[in-house]
């Protein structure tokens, strides 16, 4: 499609001059004509202001709601549970003997760690929308 026949095309329709459109919707046809975006990506734009803390928080959730951590979690646990019942417990060296007091300390520092780091994870979907509000 060639540019005349796209401003015919535009113009035969509504039988509207392009120069009473407001410029709004001048841009849009120019846009089109140049085969350029014409919305933005508020995701990328988003993006590139967010802080350090921010993408820390991002890649900190991203990593624990993954596979990956919900596995390698999973494998510290038995492997702990496993040394400290069966192959220390046999030589009466257990460091954290069963009800595992240490592991329960740690699991409950990394849940007091992780959880507002998840929080602020959340609330980033909340400023991205806002930010696609804005024209």
């Amino acid at each position: 499609m060639s540019k005349n026949h796209l401003l015919d095309y535009v113009r035969k329709p509504s039988q509207a001059d392009l120069d009473a459109l407001p410029a709004r919707e001048r841009k849009v046809i120019q846009q089109y004509q140049d085969r350029l975006p014409i919305s933005r990506d508020t995701n990328t734009e988003f993006d590139t202001h967010l802080t350090f803390g921010q993408r820390l928080a991002d890649n900190v959730a991203k990593f624990g709601g993954s596979w990956t951590f919900l596995i390698l979690f999973a494998s510290l646990l038995l492997a702990w549970v496993l040394l400290n019942s069966n192959i220390l417990a046999q030589r009466n060296t257990a460091f954290d003997p069963y009800p595992y007091i240490l592991l329960n300390l740690f699991l409950s520092m990394l849940a007091s760690v992780q959880a507002p780091i998840i929080l602020m994870f959340s609330a980033a979907p909340i400023s991205q929308r806002q930010a696609g509000c804005r024209t």
